[in-house]
């Protein structure tokens, strides 16, 4: 049974899953009194609640980290000049890649295709 409490949800995977605890063979015969059930479902709405705030805090930080280098697209129009990197080409002429330049230019856009695609 997974009943550890997980650090991102601070409840047990279980709890979250099944919005019960684990009863354990013993755990059974010993625990004598059940729960009323309005009481069990009131518990189980408040874990829930608090699952889904840990999880949309987390999902927020993960948000944030990945935001923190991202910067705005910029708006590319039909007929501007641009300079296309040489990172991702293959030369057959320069076997050697430190001796082709980095940018090669400037073209014009010809057509817009997408956000971040343009035919040159």
């Amino acid at each position: 049974m997974n009943n550890k409490i997980h650090s991102t949800t601070k409840v047990s995977l279980f709890i979250a899953n099944y919005r019960r605890e684990v009863r354990m063979r013993g755990d059974i015969w010993k625990k004598g009194k059940v729960e009323k059930m309005m009481e069990f479902v009131e518990r189980m709405k408040r874990v829930q609640e608090e699952v889904g705030a840990a999880l949309k805090k987390a999902q927020e930080e993960m948000k944030r980290y990945a935001n923190k280098k991202r910067k705005e697209v910029e708006d590319w129009k039909k007929g501007n000049k641009v300079m296309l990197s040489t990172k991702d080409l293959v030369f057959k002429e320069r076997p050697v890649r430190k001796l082709v330049k980095r940018y090669v230019g400037p073209y014009e856009i010809k057509k817009i295709v997408s956000t971040n695609m343009v035919k040159l």
